[in-house]
């Protein structure tokens, strides 16, 4: 049967129409930017996207066979079949930002298991001891500078940290920074970077900050009140990378050594016996198959707790490999200003990559900031006690 012109092009506008009905690409919610996921049956990855909607396509590239996207709305799950390869969807980011998205298997993609995360760091363990290459003194503001005695008063620290014993102290402000301050890994820094106008600007803003933002916070707050601390920037054996994390290294007196400490997750970590570790001691545990515990509380902007599993032998067993942390541990240290010098120094381990110029410094075209950062294979000189 011959059909006319027009029946013949309303059937094949028909069948288009149905067609992309029967494919229609799914869309989920979300009103922050963050996404976390889940491969397979590993633990799910706390903030391990980040959604782009300026991206004309934004491709997650995996060899596993189940997937799943969780925003803070909604959440899609993926079973993956390699013959078809692709799987699209939409992430409406406050009802009118729209990313596309999607998922692509890749039997070559790096596996994010974390036995394989460990099976790297197991072969960063070797260091040097005898590695003498200079490494000036590290030094730590006095409590008494003007600016950490305004962070103490205006921000009643004193109140906040009790009257308790050091470690009482050190876990009271840990907390307080936690709830106070939302964390926001996709956010930008502020330009002032410092305690007060951080915490002034998340309240102003009603925003959050990333984990450097948070070390920072609390790092100050220690400083102000005569507590030895330094942030610790805990990166994975690439160079280039999308993903670190920042944690507070602390000194006790009391126990006289550093501790753990993380805003972010509002962690710490101990032996089996209960006793406080380091990240050093953290790092070597991991690396042997010690026993780590976790404090029970553990969690991210007081919704999701953290297992051990995913923090630390997942995400901290990434980002374990090399350390970096500020010479001079001091109010407003970040902040960007022509003519300032800031200082680093950077923990390698013996097969870690580009272990050399053993000292490099430039000055940012922008902020006219002069960097400069020390390497060292020697850990003594990383972990060193303060005066």
């Amino acid at each position: 049967m011959k059909l006319s012109l027009f029946t013949a092009f309303f059937l094949s506008l028909s069948i288009g129409m149905a067609s992309a009905q029967n494919h229609k690409i799914p869309v989920i919610k979300a009103s922050a930017l963050s996404v976390n996921i889940k491969d397979d049956n590993d633990p799910v990855r706390q903030n391990a996207w980040t959604i782009v909607p300026a991206e004309k396509l934004d491709v997650y590239n995996t060899s596993a066979k189940k997937v799943t996207f969780f925003t803070d709305k909604e959440s899609i799950s993926f079973k993956i079949d390699p013959k078809v390869g692709e799987y699209n969807f939409i992430i409406l980011v406050n009802g009118k930002d729209t990313a596309r998205t999607q998922i692509k298997y890749d039997a070559k993609a790096p596996s994010r298991r974390p036995i394989a995360y460990l099976d790297t760091l197991r072969k960063a363990e070797k260091y040097n001891y005898k590695d003498n290459r200079e490494v000036p003194k590290f030094s730590y503001q006095s409590m008494e500078d003007p600016n950490l005695v305004k962070i103490r008063k205006d921000l009643k620290l004193d109140s906040i940290a009790g009257k308790g014993n050091e470690l009482s102290k050190v876990f009271n402000l840990l907390h307080w920074v936690h709830n106070l301050v939302r964390h926001d890994g996709s956010s930008n820094n502020p330009s002032l970077q410092n305690a007060i106008d951080l915490i002034k600007v998340c309240r102003e803003e009603n925003r959050g900050v990333n984990c450097r933002m948070l070390a920072t916070i609390l790092n100050e707050c220690y400083l102000s009140l005569g507590i030895a601390s330094r942030h610790i920037t805990c990166m994975p054996k690439e160079t280039k990378f999308d993903d670190c994390h920042v944690i507070n290294m602390v000194y006790s007196k009391d126990l006289k050594k550093w501790i753990w400490i993380d805003p972010t997750f509002d962690a710490y970590v101990m032996d089996e016996k209960g006793a406080l570790l380091g990240v050093q001691e953290v790092r070597e545990r991991l690396i042997k198959g010690q026993p780590l515990v976790l404090n029970a509380d553990a969690n991210w902007n007081r919704s999701t707790l953290q297992t051990k599993e995913y923090y630390l032998q997942y995400y901290m067993a990434k980002n374990l490999y090399r350390l970096q942390t500020p010479l001079n541990s001091e109010y407003n240290f970040e902040t960007s200003k022509a003519g300032k010098t800031v200082t680093y120094v950077e923990l390698l381990p013996l097969d870690g990559i580009v272990q050399s110029p053993q000292k490099s410094e430039f000055t940012g075209k922008n902020s006219g900031v002069r960097f400069v950062n020390y390497k060292t294979n020697n850990p003594d000189l990383f972990w060193t006690k303060p005066e």
